[in-house]
């Protein structure tokens, strides 16, 4: 009897510390999580644009194929990469960070230097779209495009998660960065899915509503929709720059470069004068205005130097 009651405790002891492991995954993945909400936010503003100027039935197998990809981005090849360089190379998390975060503050800057200056708008996107005749073809470039971004969202978002986890249990790290991927994927793609189809609810009310008042709240979705997606993309790109700036200064910080964010925080607190709230405020647009002004030096070198290395093409 002793025997089956020291082995009931055992048990009850491992489902105590089996609860407790879950329990710390579950507080590690909403802590990453809610220190990505920024490139989450840019990537749900940033993917619309991708199956916009579709036929409608294409849209959804469209979000599909994107989010199937970010998917395998995630879980197939960031999180076995991220591990191991937690593992083995921690050294790398900071430089990774301040590069992707230069990469968010180019993205926001190019978006608004593209409103701000003339250009030739016949010239064809990043991806050439302009020049494809074939929907097929455009679908295929479209996809790809999105993924690709996406992919480096991802980096981002998984090397965030992983520099705000605390554990140093190997399957805690890999349980948490897994909930902090899927989940991310499913609310962006969720999103992506509503806003884009919102209109075609819209349209359908304005048809089949059997009171004035459905069928006036679809026209309005309807004339709505184009006015939200701008302000979609403004948020996004305000998202980036902040997320950006905040990135680079933080993980400055932490490779002892702490001149940046104690300044910064200097400001905060002078403005804020104790108010929690305010103080947040103000440092997300200091670090908006600095992740901006890095993009604007950043342009440049991408658009002179880097773009060109990657569209070059072998001669024959």
């Amino acid at each position: 009897m002793s025997g089956l009651l020291a082995l009931l405790d055992d048990v009850a002891g491992i489902a105590k510390v089996a609860a407790a492991s879950v329990d710390d995954v579950a507080a590690q993945s909403m802590k990453a999580g809610s220190k990505a909400a920024g490139i989450v936010i840019d990537d749900a503003a940033v993917t619309p644009k991708y199956v916009t100027g579709f036929h409608p039935a294409r849209e959804l197998p469209m979000i599909w194929r994107i989010a199937r990809g970010s998917f395998i981005n995630k879980l197939v090849f960031l999180l076995p990469v991220a591990l191991l360089m937690q593992q083995f190379a921690p050294w790398l998390v900071p430089p990774l960070l301040i590069l992707g975060g230069c990469y968010l503050c180019f993205e926001g800057a190019e978006k608004i230097a593209h409103v701000l200056l003339p250009h030739d708008e016949q010239s064809g996107g990043p991806d050439g779209s302009h020049g494809v005749g074939d929907p097929t073809h455009l679908e295929e470039q479209k996809v790809k495009g999105a993924i690709k971004t996406d992919f480096i969202l991802s980096a981002e978002i998984m090397t965030i998660a992983l520099s705000t986890i605390e554990s140093d249990v190997l399957w805690i790290q890999a349980a948490t960065l897994a909930v902090v991927g899927i989940l991310i994927t499913i609310v962006v793609y969720g999103v992506v899915a509503v806003i884009v189809k919102m209109d075609d609810v819209g349209l359908w009310l304005s048809k089949v509503g059997r009171l004035s008042a459905t069928r006036a709240l679809g026209r309005g979705i309807v004339a709505f929709m184009p006015w939200f997606l701008k302000l979609l993309s403004i948020v996004g790109t305000a998202a980036m720059l902040w997320v950006g700036g905040s990135i680079i200064v933080h993980s400055a910080h932490q490779m002892g470069w702490h001149w940046p964010e104690d300044t910064i925080h200097a400001i905060a607190h002078g403005i804020g004068q104790g108010d929690a709230v305010l103080e947040w405020i103000s440092k997300a647009v200091v670090d908006g205005i600095l992740g901006f002004a890095i993009g604007l030096a950043l342009i440049p070198l991408a658009t002179k130097v880097i773009a060109p290395l990657f569209d070059s093409k072998p001669a024959h």
